[in-house]
């Protein structure tokens, strides 16, 4: 590693069965990106890869194998030759290969074939700042230079790239659907109308979540604490809402509007600061046949 970037954090599919612990599950922040980066290589689901928010990652290969990139809109260049992203594309040793900082986007997912080899903690490599888990050397530490990367030696027959129907634009204001439930039936009708009618600002955002900025909404008062999960819409007594993301807290007692959509995380997770936001309503039974068809895809198990 010659630069690590701004945060660039080792991923998998996340931590899984540890949350009555308080541990949440990490993983990648855009799952559409992450998936297709590792299927262009033939990688199961869930191989270690990398996620480099922002750019400017810089690393030099010391065997032969084969890289693939997608995600945020960023130059790509091995040894100074302009490559495409969400493509897949051999790397020599010896060869340089640069990331620069993103155009659109916030996060691009680096795969290489066969995955990075490191130790997983607790069933899994995924990085966790907050809690230390993860990572290179198990700590939950970000990638450093002069970190080395583990991957096996590797041999793909061709290039590939992702059809473009599935290259998002990340230029444009997101819609993302909103599963309604929780504390919805609590809601004052024309204040849950109105999340959807008003227009929201990404006001700032992490790993952990995303705090929106708009007309304040009224809340119902709650004065309990339940378990919340990836996706959950919050309601703060300030009335701008949060949207929990995968390095989440695991309980919560702010009021629930609902879940976004499983699919539109990745979405959101490439949303800058002061980024458009508007939401519209789906129904459970489409967003679960919607994610089953990924899953499937993809060959989740």
């Amino acid at each position: 590693m010659l630069r690590p970037g701004t945060q660039s954090l080792l991923q998998d599919a996340g931590r899984r069965g540890w949350q009555h612990l308080g541990l949440s599950p990490a993983g990648p922040l855009d799952l559409h990106a992450a998936a297709w980066a590792n299927h262009l290589l033939g990688n199961p689901w869930g191989t270690p890869l990398l996620e480099v928010c922002m750019g400017d990652l810089q690393l030099r290969a010391e065997l032969d194998t084969w890289v693939a990139v997608c995600g945020a809109d960023l130059p790509i260049e091995r040894d100074g030759e302009p490559l495409r992203n969400w493509s897949r594309f051999p790397l020599h040793a010896g060869q340089t290969l640069r990331l620069g900082f993103a155009r659109s986007g916030v996060r691009a997912y680096l795969a290489v074939a066969g995955g990075f080899v490191t130790q997983p903690v607790l069933g899994s490599v995924a990085c966790q700042l907050r809690e230390g888990l993860g990572g290179l050397d198990g700590c939950g530490q970000a990638l450093r230079a002069g970190d080395r990367l583990r991957c096996k030696a590797a041999v793909l027959t061709g290039t590939a790239s992702v059809p473009w129907p599935y290259v998002p634009d990340y230029r444009c204001p997101a819609l993302l659907r909103v599963i309604v439930g929780g504390d919805a039936v609590e809601f004052v009708e024309d204040e849950l109308q109105g999340f959807f009618e008003r227009d929201w600002q990404v006001a700032e955002a992490d790993r952990m979540g995303v705090r929106l900025l708009g007309e304040p909404m009224q809340a119902p008062r709650r004065q309990w604490s339940q378990g919340v999960a990836d996706g959950a819409i919050q309601l703060p007594p300030d009335g701008q809402p949060i949207i929990l993301m995968a390095d989440r807290q695991t309980m919560g007692g702010y009021p629930l509007i609902g879940w976004l959509h499983p699919l539109d995380h990745a979405r959101l997770a490439q949303c800058p600061t002061r980024h458009r936001l508007r939401f519209t309503p789906v129904s459970l039974g489409d967003a679960q046949a919607e994610l089953r068809e990924f899953y499937h895809f993809f060959g989740k198990p």
